[in-house]
């Protein structure tokens, strides 16, 4: 009998052995970014510095001059869901790996079209574009690399790197503007507009075209669907006041803190007090 069990029993060790899991020495992040008419995912892998030397002649890590996979086991990658430009180079949806070369006041940013490949089969021929940006120094030291979308705005934001005492910026941009116009354009002229898209497109003419009549007429439109709307009070405000019409400006910032107040939305309320200050 004890020989039938002790057989089992090695067994089930040895099984539960190698169900064990052991945390990853470069841990795996995937960042998705809205950003533009689609969206930014970025997965790498984050070794730490561990003590190491990193970004300078033959170091153990990120020595310069030589091509890095910007991370640790497989390549980083980025995937586009909507075309972008990356210092001034086109990026047409699909995925792609982002190499490095770490110098010493410039790093070179490699765009591969490989993007499943391990992180060191790296092939030049395969590049899509290079461009180089500035490294800058950081008082604070960085043990886990990191990257990071960061400064996102309508057209533009910036993929970051840093680690240890180094810090690089990566800038990004999409041309939406004239797609959104376009849009904008056919659906104001259907034969029965959806309030919400006049003020969509207040918006979008406000902060994004900067033609502040067209966005005065669809905010106006707007809020005469929907006189208790405060928060449209609120931007025909913002409007106004930039046309350099204060007396409007502060008729319709009062009307928002009416409407806001009886719908007891504290927000709206400071928000349009600082209008009113700003005249």
């Amino acid at each position: 009998m004890k020989k039938i069990l002790l057989p089992a029993l090695l067994l089930a060790t040895s099984f539960c052995i190698a169900q064990v899991k052991m945390p990853a020495p470069s841990t795996t992040q995937t960042i998705v970014q809205d950003f533009g008419m689609g969206k930014l995912e970025l997965t790498y892998s984050r070794p730490n510095i561990k003590g190491r030397t990193l970004f300078k002649e033959n170091s153990e890590l990120a020595p310069l001059g030589k091509v890095w996979r910007t991370g640790a086991n497989s390549a980083t990658k980025l995937k586009v869901t909507d075309p972008i430009n990356m210092a001034g180079h086109t990026i047409d949806t699909g995925s792609y790996a982002i190499f490095t070369i770490p110098g010493k006041k410039d790093w070179t940013i490699i765009i591969n079209k490989d993007s499943k490949n391990w992180g060191t089969q790296y092939a030049e021929q395969d590049d899509l574009f290079r461009f180089t940006v500035t490294a800058d120094a950081m008082k604070e030291s960085i043990e886990t690399f990191t990257m990071q979308f960061a400064d996102i705005k309508a057209e533009s934001c910036e993929l970051h790197l840093m680690w240890g005492n180094t810090f690089v910026r990566i800038p990004i941009t999409t041309n939406i503007r004239e797609r959104l116009r376009a849009q904008f354009e056919t659906a104001l002229n259907a034969d029965k507009v959806n309030p919400v898209v006049y003020q969509q497109a207040a918006t979008f003419y406000f902060e994004m075209d900067k033609d502040n009549n067209k966005a005065l007429q669809c905010v106006a439109k707007a809020s005469e669907a929907n006189p208790k709307a405060f928060w449209l009070f609120l931007q025909k405000a913002k409007i106004e006041k930039a046309m350099g019409d204060k007396a409007s400006a502060k008729a319709d910032a009062e009307k928002c803190i009416s409407l806001a107040t009886e719908q007891k939305n504290d927000d709206y309320v400071r928000s349009a007090k600082e209008v009113l200050k700003s005249l």
